[in-house]
């Protein structure tokens, strides 16, 4: 289940479809908390909003799975395009995921290194790379 927002979080307005998750701000970042199934339909509506929370400035985006139960090669390819949009801007790109299965898809496809993922979003926002940039 995805964690509940700290008291830092705000929302965002954004054109994520509620059935595919929501998109709210904690402390300076852009959350993306997807949930249920990531294919070639739910991708194409995630899409622009993760497009617009990666087009201006240096973004800070976190993408949560936590609730995400399938991922086939749209999802990848969905989360490699916002991570490569959010290191052209010289901004960070972390992905949240602890699914055996989804873990399993981004090691068959060599990403698991490139994403390095963890397993909360709270450890996102205790790590302290989180306040200093990072070189892609």
């Amino acid at each position: 289940m995805t964690e509940t927002p700290a008291p830092t979080a705000t929302a965002v307005q954004a054109l994520l479809p509620e059935p595919c998750g929501r998109m709210y701000r904690r402390d300076g970042c852009t959350v993306v908390a997807l949930r249920d199934e990531i294919d070639i339909a739910t991708a194409a509506l995630i899409a622009p909003a993760l497009d617009g929370a990666t087009s201006e400035g240096s973004p800070r985006l976190v993408v949560d799975l936590t609730d995400v139960s399938f991922l086939d090669c749209s999802g990848l390819t969905l989360l490699c395009r916002a991570r490569r949009r959010v290191l052209d801007r010289e901004g960070r790109f972390w992905l949240v995921c602890a699914c055996p299965r989804i873990l399993r898809l981004l090691r068959a496809g060599r990403l698991h290194d490139l994403f390095g993922p963890v397993a909360t979003p709270d450890e996102v926002f205790r790590a302290p790379e989180l306040t200093t940039p990072a070189a892609p």
